[in-house]
This record gives C-alpha cells, structure tokens and sequence, in this order.
C-alpha cells in the first residue's frame, strides 16, 4: 500500500502524462487502490490547487479528473500563443447537441421529430466532434440507436457532470403541453415564434371572419 503523499504524487504524474481527463478506475488500477479513495485524492488535490492560487487547476469531468488552466490567465495565454482560428458549432448543431443532451438517451427520430427536420448529417458531424456518441438501442419497434453525450462535452462545456447542466423551465412546460397535446415539440433558440397550432387558430378566425362579413 502506498502513502498518501506518494499516491497524489503520483496522481499529478498520471494526469500530465495522460493529457485528458484520467478515469478514476484506471487511476485505481494503477496504484492497486479503492476507486473511493483515490476519487477523494483527486478532489483533494483539486481544493489545494484552487487554495494555493496555482495557474493548473484540476477539472472533474464525469467519474474522471484532469489539467486545465486557471481562467483568469487566459490573458496571458493569448499574448503568448498566435491567434488561431476558433471552430464553432453551427445553429443547427447547437440545438441537436441541447436536444441530447438534456433528452439523452434518446433516437434520432425522436430529435427529428423535436426540430421537425431530419438531423443525420448534423448527428454525424457532432459524433465527429466527439460530442455525441452511441449509448445503445432503444427497445422500440426496429431498435434505434440511442445517442446521449460524451465526457469530451463535458470537458468542452466545462461540466463536472450532467448535473450541472442549467435548468431550461421555459422548455420543460413547453414540452410538457405539446406532450398532453399530442403534438410536437418545437424548439427555437433564437426568438420566440408562434407554433403550427397557434397558427392554424389564426387562419380559422380568418377564415371565420371572411365568411361573415361575405354574409
């Protein structure tokens, strides 16, 4: 049995060297330990890092644990590095990747039928990124793929787990009535529109309206 002084040492060594998050269970493995004590040597190393004001702090993404720079010294990170062109996620990859995440594990026509479009190719892209992955199959007639998140989104998003993930009560009401209605559910990030049903209300009292003053 190693000490504990030796297993923290040797806990920063692992996590440098493996250069993403480090699982707790390979940790264990490593040191022949308890997966609940070295879990609870990571997070101690996590509070001395953000105690002693270090530039590395430790992130816990999931069951596992890794580097990360302090955010206040980004400032510093940008005057040395070159600029690089920054990657970003498309509309469309945004509201798929939101639809898994807080759906997960859920099929693709159970995305599609949120967005009311097809969403392969964007699904595609995101498996490419490392954001979305398999999780299994539904137990639905033909036995879909499910997708949910991986730790890379985690990491990305900067979350310790899916438990961290901000709530979204204007969507879960939303959700909620189209599911008592029987109808479908869609999502708009970026204004508020009037769904398929209010506007077949505003046609009917249009319609209505013509009628009468016809008569």
């Amino acid at each position: 049995m190693y000490s504990k002084k030796t297993m923290k040492s040797a806990l920063e060594t692992l996590m440098f060297m493996w250069g993403e998050p480090l699982d707790v269970k390979d940790a264990a493995e490593v040191l022949e330990a308890e997966k609940a004590e070295v879990r609870e040597l990571f997070r101690e190393l996590m509070t001395e890092y953000e105690q002693e004001g270090r530039g590395i702090r430790i992130r816990e993404a999931g069951d596992a644990f890794g580097y990360v720079t302090h955010v206040e010294n980004d400032m510093f990170v940008q005057k040395l590095c070159t600029p690089v062109r920054v990657r970003r996620l498309s509309q469309a990859a945004l509201e798929v990747l939101a639809i898994i995440a807080y759906r997960q594990p859920v099929t693709r026509s159970e995305i599609d039928s949120i967005r009311g479009i097809k969403s392969e190719r964007v699904i595609d892209g995101l498996m490419d990124k490392g954001l979305v992955e398999i999780t299994g199959r539904s137990e639905g007639v033909g036995r879909p793929l499910l997708y949910g998140t991986t730790k890379e989104f985690l990491k990305k998003f900067g979350f310790a787990s899916l438990k961290e993930l901000p709530e979204v009560p204007e969507y879960e009401e939303l959700r909620r009535e189209r599911e008592e209605q029987g109808g479908q559910l869609f999502m708009n990030f970026d204004a508020e529109e009037e769904s398929p049903e209010e506007n077949k209300e505003d046609i009917k009292e249009e319609t209505n309206e013509t009628a009468t003053d016809e008569n």
